[in-house]
Protein backbone atom coordinates (compact mmCIF):
# COMPACT_ATOMS: atom_id res chain seq x y z
CA UNK A 1 0.00 0.00 0.00
CA UNK A 2 1.28 3.32 -0.73
CA UNK A 3 1.66 6.25 2.14
CA UNK A 4 -1.16 8.13 1.39
CA UNK A 5 -3.59 4.84 0.82
CA UNK A 6 -2.69 3.93 4.38
CA UNK A 7 -2.81 7.71 5.15
CA UNK A 8 -6.34 7.16 4.08
CA UNK A 9 -7.13 4.18 6.29
CA UNK A 10 -5.60 5.70 9.38
CA UNK A 11 -8.01 9.01 8.65
CA UNK A 12 -11.13 6.26 8.19
CA UNK A 13 -10.31 5.02 11.47
CA UNK A 14 -10.29 8.21 13.13
CA UNK A 15 -13.12 9.65 11.42
CA UNK A 16 -15.07 6.76 12.66
CA UNK A 17 -14.08 6.73 16.25
CA UNK A 18 -15.40 9.71 16.66
CA UNK A 19 -18.70 8.97 15.75
CA UNK A 20 -18.78 6.29 17.93
CA UNK A 21 -17.55 8.58 21.32
CA UNK A 22 -20.50 11.54 19.72
CA UNK A 23 -23.00 8.69 19.55
CA UNK A 24 -22.47 6.81 22.62
CA UNK A 25 -22.48 10.09 24.36
CA UNK A 26 -26.02 11.24 23.47
CA UNK A 27 -27.25 7.54 23.74
CA UNK A 28 -26.27 7.98 27.15
CA UNK A 29 -28.10 11.29 27.67
CA UNK A 30 -31.17 9.98 26.51
CA UNK A 31 -31.21 6.74 28.57
CA UNK A 32 -30.69 8.42 31.41
CA UNK A 33 -33.59 10.53 30.94
CA UNK A 34 -35.73 7.33 30.59
CA UNK A 35 -34.30 5.52 33.48
CA UNK A 36 -35.28 7.98 35.85
CA UNK A 37 -38.63 8.78 34.21
CA UNK A 38 -39.49 4.79 33.48
CA UNK A 39 -37.43 2.73 36.55
CA UNK A 40 -37.40 -0.05 34.27
CA UNK A 41 -34.36 -2.54 34.89
CA UNK A 42 -33.91 -2.90 31.02
CA UNK A 43 -33.41 0.65 30.42
CA UNK A 44 -31.00 0.14 33.27
CA UNK A 45 -29.22 -2.32 31.57
CA UNK A 46 -28.93 -0.76 28.06
CA UNK A 47 -27.69 2.39 30.55
CA UNK A 48 -24.83 0.50 31.32
CA UNK A 49 -24.01 -0.73 28.61
CA UNK A 50 -23.94 2.07 26.75
CA UNK A 51 -21.84 3.84 29.37
CA UNK A 52 -19.48 1.20 28.93
CA UNK A 53 -19.60 1.59 25.21
CA UNK A 54 -18.47 5.53 25.56
CA UNK A 55 -15.68 3.90 27.84
CA UNK A 56 -14.67 1.02 24.94
CA UNK A 57 -15.33 3.50 22.09
CA UNK A 58 -12.74 6.23 23.98
CA UNK A 59 -10.24 3.34 24.39
CA UNK A 60 -10.73 2.69 21.09
CA UNK A 61 -10.31 6.52 19.77
CA UNK A 62 -6.80 6.68 21.06
CA UNK A 63 -5.89 3.30 20.10
CA UNK A 64 -6.38 3.83 16.34
CA UNK A 65 -4.46 7.05 16.59
CA UNK A 66 -1.75 5.22 19.27
CA UNK A 67 -1.71 2.59 15.93
CA UNK A 68 -1.33 4.95 13.18
CA UNK A 69 2.18 6.25 14.87
CA UNK A 70 4.64 4.94 12.36
CA UNK A 71 7.73 2.89 13.71
CA UNK A 72 10.19 4.39 16.10
CA UNK A 73 13.52 3.03 17.20
CA UNK A 74 11.56 1.10 20.03
CA UNK A 75 9.02 -0.41 18.26
CA UNK A 76 10.22 -1.08 14.70
CA UNK A 77 6.86 -3.65 13.91
CA UNK A 78 4.97 -0.44 14.57
CA UNK A 79 1.98 0.35 16.86
CA UNK A 80 -0.50 -1.33 15.25
CA UNK A 81 -1.24 -4.08 18.05
CA UNK A 82 -2.74 -1.05 20.07
CA UNK A 83 -5.94 -1.89 18.13
CA UNK A 84 -5.90 -5.24 19.88
CA UNK A 85 -5.37 -4.18 23.07
CA UNK A 86 -8.09 -1.91 22.86
CA UNK A 87 -10.25 -4.57 22.03
CA UNK A 88 -8.95 -6.54 24.80
CA UNK A 89 -10.57 -3.03 27.12
CA UNK A 90 -13.57 -3.31 25.57
CA UNK A 91 -13.91 -7.57 26.00
CA UNK A 92 -13.31 -6.66 29.82
CA UNK A 93 -15.97 -3.70 29.79
CA UNK A 94 -18.89 -6.06 28.13
CA UNK A 95 -17.83 -8.68 30.57
CA UNK A 96 -18.15 -6.20 33.62
CA UNK A 97 -21.70 -4.87 32.12
CA UNK A 98 -23.16 -8.58 31.81
CA UNK A 99 -22.31 -9.62 35.31
CA UNK A 100 -23.73 -5.96 37.04
CA UNK A 101 -27.10 -6.41 34.20
CA UNK A 102 -27.19 -9.91 34.93
CA UNK A 103 -27.02 -9.60 39.01
CA UNK A 104 -29.99 -6.67 38.82
CA UNK A 105 -32.01 -8.76 36.35
CA UNK A 106 -32.12 -11.79 38.64
CA UNK A 107 -32.80 -9.51 41.52
CA UNK A 108 -35.68 -7.59 39.65
CA UNK A 109 -37.11 -11.38 38.73
CA UNK A 110 -37.37 -12.39 42.35
CA UNK A 111 -38.61 -8.95 43.60
CA UNK A 112 -40.64 -7.12 40.46
CA UNK A 113 -41.22 -3.51 40.49
CA UNK A 114 -43.27 -1.43 38.00
CA UNK A 115 -42.44 0.43 35.17
CA UNK A 116 -43.63 3.97 34.82
CA UNK A 117 -43.65 6.27 31.81
CA UNK A 118 -43.67 3.66 29.70
CA UNK A 119 -44.00 6.01 26.30
CA UNK A 120 -40.84 7.89 27.29
CA UNK A 121 -38.98 4.69 27.26
CA UNK A 122 -40.53 3.12 24.57
CA UNK A 123 -39.47 6.12 22.48
CA UNK A 124 -35.97 6.72 24.11
CA UNK A 125 -35.39 2.78 23.41
CA UNK A 126 -36.85 3.31 19.30
CA UNK A 127 -34.56 6.44 18.83
CA UNK A 128 -31.67 4.54 19.96
CA UNK A 129 -32.23 1.54 17.70
CA UNK A 130 -32.36 4.00 14.64
CA UNK A 131 -29.11 5.99 16.30
CA UNK A 132 -27.38 2.84 16.88
CA UNK A 133 -28.31 0.99 13.41
CA UNK A 134 -26.77 4.25 11.77
CA UNK A 135 -23.54 3.77 13.76
CA UNK A 136 -22.87 0.08 12.38
CA UNK A 137 -23.75 1.30 9.28
CA UNK A 138 -20.72 3.62 9.07
CA UNK A 139 -18.65 1.43 10.95
CA UNK A 140 -19.66 -0.83 8.14
CA UNK A 141 -18.93 1.43 5.09
CA UNK A 142 -15.52 2.05 7.09
CA UNK A 143 -14.28 -1.68 7.40
CA UNK A 144 -14.63 -1.47 3.54
CA UNK A 145 -11.97 0.70 3.97
CA UNK A 146 -9.87 -0.95 6.52
CA UNK A 147 -9.32 -4.10 8.00
CA UNK A 148 -9.06 -2.30 11.55
CA UNK A 149 -9.23 -4.84 14.32
CA UNK A 150 -10.58 -2.16 16.93
CA UNK A 151 -13.27 -0.52 14.54
CA UNK A 152 -14.57 -4.46 14.08
CA UNK A 153 -14.55 -4.80 17.84
CA UNK A 154 -16.41 -1.63 18.48
CA UNK A 155 -18.58 -2.21 15.47
CA UNK A 156 -19.59 -5.75 17.14
CA UNK A 157 -19.92 -4.17 20.36
CA UNK A 158 -22.95 -1.97 18.69
CA UNK A 159 -24.47 -5.02 16.76
CA UNK A 160 -24.92 -6.23 19.86
CA UNK A 161 -26.46 -3.39 21.44
CA UNK A 162 -28.81 -3.35 18.20
CA UNK A 163 -30.00 -6.90 19.28
CA UNK A 164 -30.18 -5.77 23.00
CA UNK A 165 -32.26 -2.84 22.27
CA UNK A 166 -34.60 -4.75 20.70
CA UNK A 167 -34.96 -7.22 23.97
CA UNK A 168 -34.79 -4.22 26.21
CA UNK A 169 -37.65 -2.44 24.25
CA UNK A 170 -40.13 -5.88 24.50
CA UNK A 171 -39.16 -5.68 28.15
CA UNK A 172 -40.53 -2.13 28.78
CA UNK A 173 -43.81 -2.86 26.62
CA UNK A 174 -44.26 -5.82 28.66
CA UNK A 175 -43.45 -3.94 32.13
CA UNK A 176 -45.19 -0.54 31.23
CA UNK A 177 -48.60 -1.99 29.08
CA UNK A 178 -48.96 -5.53 29.58
CA UNK A 179 -48.36 -5.79 33.53
CA UNK A 180 -45.65 -8.06 33.89
CA UNK A 181 -42.89 -6.22 35.22
CA UNK A 182 -41.09 -9.69 35.22
CA UNK A 183 -40.82 -9.64 31.97
CA UNK A 184 -38.96 -6.51 32.12
CA UNK A 185 -36.68 -8.22 33.70
CA UNK A 186 -36.28 -10.81 32.09
CA UNK A 187 -35.23 -8.71 29.18
CA UNK A 188 -32.61 -7.49 31.12
CA UNK A 189 -31.05 -10.84 31.70
CA UNK A 190 -31.44 -11.64 28.17
CA UNK A 191 -29.23 -8.32 27.01
CA UNK A 192 -26.26 -9.95 29.76
CA UNK A 193 -26.56 -12.89 28.26
CA UNK A 194 -25.90 -11.63 24.75
CA UNK A 195 -23.34 -9.50 26.08
CA UNK A 196 -21.11 -12.05 27.36
CA UNK A 197 -21.60 -13.91 24.50
CA UNK A 198 -20.39 -10.76 22.10
CA UNK A 199 -17.20 -9.89 24.50
CA UNK A 200 -16.11 -13.67 23.81
CA UNK A 201 -15.76 -13.10 20.69
CA UNK A 202 -13.84 -9.89 20.72
CA UNK A 203 -11.64 -11.61 23.25
CA UNK A 204 -11.07 -14.36 21.26
CA UNK A 205 -10.17 -12.26 18.27
CA UNK A 206 -8.01 -10.21 20.40
CA UNK A 207 -6.23 -12.59 21.80
CA UNK A 208 -5.21 -13.95 18.26
CA UNK A 209 -3.90 -10.96 17.21
CA UNK A 210 -2.31 -10.44 20.08
CA UNK A 211 -0.60 -13.96 20.02
CA UNK A 212 0.27 -13.68 16.46
CA UNK A 213 -2.14 -16.30 15.30
CA UNK A 214 -1.53 -16.93 11.53
CA UNK A 215 -3.51 -15.38 8.73
CA UNK A 216 -6.67 -17.25 7.33
CA UNK A 217 -5.55 -20.42 5.18
CA UNK A 218 -7.31 -18.84 2.09
CA UNK A 219 -4.24 -15.49 2.47
CA UNK A 220 -1.51 -18.13 3.05
CA UNK A 221 -2.59 -19.71 0.30
CA UNK A 222 -2.61 -16.67 -1.81
CA UNK A 223 0.77 -15.19 -0.80
CA UNK A 224 2.15 -18.69 -2.09
CA UNK A 225 0.54 -18.83 -5.30
CA UNK A 226 1.30 -15.04 -6.19
CA UNK A 227 5.04 -15.70 -5.28
CA UNK A 228 5.14 -19.04 -7.36
CA UNK A 229 3.98 -17.52 -10.18
CA UNK A 230 7.48 -16.72 -11.08
CA UNK A 231 8.92 -19.93 -11.94
CA UNK A 232 12.01 -19.59 -11.30
CA UNK A 233 11.40 -19.46 -7.50
CA UNK A 234 10.63 -23.54 -7.15
CA UNK A 235 9.11 -23.70 -3.95
CA UNK A 236 8.32 -21.77 -0.39
CA UNK A 237 9.17 -22.98 3.00
CA UNK A 238 9.48 -21.36 6.36
CA UNK A 239 6.42 -19.30 5.97
CA UNK A 240 5.17 -17.43 8.51
CA UNK A 241 2.61 -14.92 9.02
CA UNK A 242 0.77 -12.17 11.38
CA UNK A 243 -0.99 -9.22 11.76
CA UNK A 244 0.56 -5.75 13.61
CA UNK A 245 -2.85 -3.98 13.47
CA UNK A 246 -3.67 -3.34 10.03
CA UNK A 247 -0.53 -4.83 8.22
CA UNK A 248 -0.10 -8.27 7.60
CA UNK A 249 3.76 -9.30 8.06
CA UNK A 250 5.17 -12.16 6.24
CA UNK A 251 8.23 -13.77 6.27
CA UNK A 252 9.67 -17.10 4.00
CA UNK A 253 12.30 -18.17 2.27
CA UNK A 254 12.37 -19.03 -1.64
CA UNK A 255 14.69 -21.51 -3.26
CA UNK A 256 16.04 -20.14 -6.20
CA UNK A 257 18.80 -21.78 -8.74
CA UNK A 258 22.24 -21.90 -7.14
CA UNK A 259 23.97 -20.63 -10.45
CA UNK A 260 21.78 -17.05 -10.10
CA UNK A 261 23.72 -13.94 -9.01
CA UNK A 262 23.31 -12.00 -6.22
CA UNK A 263 21.74 -9.68 -8.19
CA UNK A 264 19.68 -11.64 -10.35
CA UNK A 265 18.33 -13.70 -7.32
CA UNK A 266 17.82 -9.85 -5.42
CA UNK A 267 15.35 -9.09 -8.60
CA UNK A 268 13.57 -12.09 -8.40
CA UNK A 269 12.69 -11.82 -4.40
CA UNK A 270 11.81 -7.96 -5.57
CA UNK A 271 9.40 -8.61 -7.94
CA UNK A 272 7.50 -11.59 -5.82
CA UNK A 273 7.22 -9.14 -3.46
CA UNK A 274 5.70 -6.83 -5.44
CA UNK A 275 3.46 -9.24 -6.45
CA UNK A 276 2.55 -10.25 -2.80
CA UNK A 277 1.84 -6.20 -2.62
CA UNK A 278 -0.63 -6.34 -5.62
CA UNK A 279 -2.71 -8.93 -3.28
CA UNK A 280 -2.20 -7.36 0.02
CA UNK A 281 -1.78 -3.98 -0.18
CA UNK A 282 -0.91 -3.32 3.68
CA UNK A 283 1.85 -6.63 3.83
CA UNK A 284 5.13 -5.46 5.47
CA UNK A 285 7.39 -8.49 3.55
CA UNK A 286 10.55 -10.21 4.23
CA UNK A 287 11.89 -13.26 1.58
CA UNK A 288 15.04 -15.18 2.16
CA UNK A 289 16.29 -16.81 -0.91
CA UNK A 290 17.97 -20.05 -0.56
CA UNK A 291 20.09 -21.85 -3.59
CA UNK A 292 17.40 -24.95 -4.44
CA UNK A 293 18.17 -27.97 -3.26
CA UNK A 294 20.20 -27.21 -0.37
CA UNK A 295 17.77 -25.57 2.51
CA UNK A 296 15.40 -28.98 3.70
CA UNK A 297 17.82 -29.28 6.27
CA UNK A 298 17.63 -26.19 7.69
CA UNK A 299 13.62 -26.37 6.86
CA UNK A 300 13.58 -29.44 9.40
CA UNK A 301 15.17 -27.90 11.84
CA UNK A 302 12.53 -24.98 12.03
CA UNK A 303 9.78 -27.33 10.76
CA UNK A 304 7.61 -26.39 14.17
CA UNK A 305 7.47 -22.77 13.42
CA UNK A 306 6.03 -23.55 9.48
CA UNK A 307 2.71 -22.62 8.91
CA UNK A 308 1.40 -25.18 6.93
CA UNK A 309 -1.74 -25.04 4.48
CA UNK A 310 -3.27 -28.25 5.00
CA UNK A 311 -1.26 -32.01 4.36
CA UNK A 312 -1.36 -31.21 0.73
CA UNK A 313 -0.63 -27.90 0.09
CA UNK A 314 0.86 -27.12 -2.97
CA UNK A 315 5.27 -27.04 -3.37
CA UNK A 316 6.36 -26.51 -0.06
CA UNK A 317 10.41 -27.06 -0.14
Amino acid sequence: MTASSLDDAHATTRRITTLSVGTATILIVMKAFALGASGSVSILATLADSSLDLIASLATFFAVRWAAAPPDEEHRYGHGKAEALAALVQAGLVFASAVFIGWEAVQRIFDPRPVTAGGWAVGVVVVSIAVTLWLVWMQTQALKKTSSLAVAGDRAHYAADLAANVVVLIGVISGAYLGAPGLDAAAGLVVAVWLFWGATSILRDAADHLLDHAAPDADRAAVVAAVLADPRIGGVHQLRTRMAGQVLMVQMHVDLEPSLTLEAAHAIVVEAEQRIEAAFPHADILIHADPRGQAEAQAERSESRVEPLTASSGPWS
